[in-house]
């Protein structure tokens, strides 16, 4: 009588040659306490397979590999007749590497070489193999290697470039723990407008992940509007309690509002009223300097910052409470350039509440230089004159960004316009509708509708 796990190898080369891979998927998923028991064993099965013809096989057994603990040599079970083949480092160390090292091998020559048409029929399958080779790539702390490689699977398991996947906040995060943002841009410059199915229902955990994890990347490359957006979707998201990650996306929202606008941009009116109602009194110092900030007292900032100084380090946000005030210092500089023409360094420093002239020359030549004030400063003399924006908005390059602008703005209204068409349609949508039609009906109109005669 076959053992359980040659059943298993059989059924898979069965069903791919027949090409019933839904069959095998809901095989596959009934079989995984199968292979948990047989651990000792996994390595012998993946050999048995071909990548590209047996690919939901293999992705069975990869993910039981990746979740179960690493052996040890006192409690890993004995090992199979047939020697799994050692893999070599590529580094080429002469000995074979440690189990999180094969682990992670044998992933990316799955991710690599796997029939995408086949591991579509187990997204949600394919997605949590992805989410436990992130988690052994954060304990390797080898997260730049694991970066590459989530692209790659996540354009394979893509219908569109516009698809929401789990596996994108996989890919934020270990760019955020490699400190390597940019790879991540192509996605999250990606306007996302549909969300890919993964088992019955997509997890929340990862759509918040996602945004969240973007909005500290956003935030790290200083593209601070795009950040702001990216905390909004997690801070708006439907719920009926505050989670963690909204908590923390919400007092990294206060904080960049301050940087851009100098005040707490109003949240959406969609927001849930739970989260709304709970979230403000669990972010009180972000709001205490929120208020100093409205005030543009640069001076009362700092004595938020002393006072609440364990929060935002508990809390992570130093580096941005620092920038909050930072930026506190340059729009009061921007508001004198409205009331002044000329005007000494010194005075600068004392209008603003700088420590010295040559804080205040700092910060000067910091903002001509981004283009935020429009200036000249005279070192023999320690003055500094202001002048008007010399953009006339009539040069071939304003021109090229208007007509990008405008071509950005007719390619999100043939979205809507498809959304729409494609929600008109959906029969949720219309019983729904239908529904509410019948709800406004009194029961007096229903009776002289039901009772008209010709």
């Amino acid at each position: 009588m076959a053992s359980p796990l040659e059943q298993f190898v059989n059924h898979v080369r069965t069903y791919s040659q027949q090409g019933n891979f839904r069959d095998l998927v809901n095989m596959l998923n009934k079989s995984q306490d199968v292979l948990m028991r047989n651990g000792s064993q996994l390595d012998t099965v993946l050999e048995m397979f071909d990548l590209q013809q047996h690919s939901l096989g293999m992705l069975a057994v990869l993910n039981a590999k990746l979740t179960l603990p690493p052996p040890t040599s006192s409690t890993s079970p004995p090992q199979p007749a047939i020697p799994p083949v050692a893999i070599v480092a590529p580094s080429g160390g002469g000995g074979p590497t440690d189990y999180h090292e094969i682990l992670f091998t044998q992933a990316q020559e799955f991710i690599i070489g796997c029939n995408a048409e086949q591991v579509r029929f187990a997204a949600e399958m394919y997605a949590n193999l992805c989410h436990q080779l992130t988690r052994v790539l954060i304990e390797m702390k080898a997260a730049i290697r694991g970066i590459s490689l989530l692209k790659l699977a996540i354009r394979k398991i893509q219908t569109s470039e516009a698809q929401l996947t789990s596996i994108h906040a996989d890919l934020c995060q270990l760019c955020l723990k490699a400190k390597c943002f940019k790879p991540a841009l192509e996605f999250l410059d990606t306007d996302i407008t549909t969300i890919s199915e993964e088992g019955s229902q997509f997890n929340s955990k990862h759509f918040l992940a996602y945004y969240y994890y973007g909005g500290m990347i956003y935030t790290a490359l200083k593209k601070y509007e795009q950040a702001l957006y990216c905390l909004e979707v997690v801070i708006t998201t439907p719920a009926y309690a505050v989670s963690h990650v909204m908590l923390e996306a919400y007092k990294k929202y206060i904080l960049i509002s301050l940087i851009l606008y100098g005040k707490i941009q109003n949240v959406p009116k969609y927001m849930t009223v739970t989260v709304t109602r709970f979230i403000k009194p669990l972010s009180q110092a972000y709001h205490d300097l929120a208020n100093a900030c409205t005030t543009n007292n640069a001076i009362e900032a700092q004595a938020i910052l002393t006072k609440y100084h364990d929060t935002f380090n508990r809390d992570t946000n130093i580096g941005l409470t620092k920038q909050v005030v930072a930026s506190l210092y340059k729009k009061n500089i921007q508001r004198l350039t409205k009331t002044f023409l000329t005007l000494s360094l010194t005075d600068v420093a004392s209008r603003v509440h700088l420590p010295s002239p040559a804080d205040a020359e700092k910060h000067i030549l910091n903002m001509i230089e981004d283009g935020e004030i429009f200036a000249a400063i005279n070192q023999k003399d320690g003055m500094v004159s202001f002048h008007d924006d010399p953009e006339k908005y009539n040069t071939p390059a304003m021109l090229k960004r208007l007509e990008d602008e405008m071509s950005t703005c007719m390619d999100f209204n043939r979205h809507i316009q498809l959304m729409e068409e494609e929600l008109v349609v959906n029969p949720q949508y219309v019983k729904k509708c239908l529904g509410a039609q019948d709800d406004d009906l009194t029961p007096t109109q229903g009776t002289k509708i039901s009772t008209y005669s010709m």
